[in-house]
């Protein structure tokens, strides 16, 4: 695809990538609202990366680093542009930052009712860890 432009989202970006996961993305998030996307493009700019067609958000990854672990969220392509590609290009571009920064294994938050994420990721090399649970506890309402 050679036409599809990967780039670090900027802030004039989030209204448009939050309309665009209502789209695309499953499951939401505490932090899908403005100011949830705000903070992360502050704080790491290059962590949101977009795909885009002739000036069209068609993907969307974060590729969040901590300077220990390298976290995956948020991999979306739009269900017109999907099996063209775009996910492994996002996924791609997503690994390429890690290792620049660091990062020596990806890990990727998948609902286990996403079947067709499951299906995305193993074809990607990435796979469940059954010895491992997510703990979680909201810290605001």
């Amino acid at each position: 695809m050679t036409d599809l432009r990967i780039r670090a989202a900027s802030a004039d970006d989030l209204d448009t990538v939050l309309a665009f996961w209502k789209t695309a993305a499953e499951g939401t998030s505490i932090s899908d609202d403005r100011d949830g996307v705000e903070r992360l493009v502050a704080r790491d700019p290059g962590a949101l990366i977009l795909a885009e067609l002739d000036g069209e958000l068609v993907g969307t990854v974060i590729a969040g680093f901590d300077g220990w672990r390298c976290h995956l969220y948020r991999l979306a392509v739009h269900p017109e542009h999907r099996r063209r590609g775009i996910g492994s290009a996002l996924l791609a571009a997503a690994e390429e930052r890690f290792v620049r920064l660091g990062g020596r294994r990806g890990d990727a938050m998948v609902l286990q009712r996403n079947e067709t994420a499951h299906h995305a990721w193993r074809a990607a090399g990435y796979a469940p860890e059954d010895k491992w649970r997510r703990w979680v506890k909201h810290l605001t309402d």
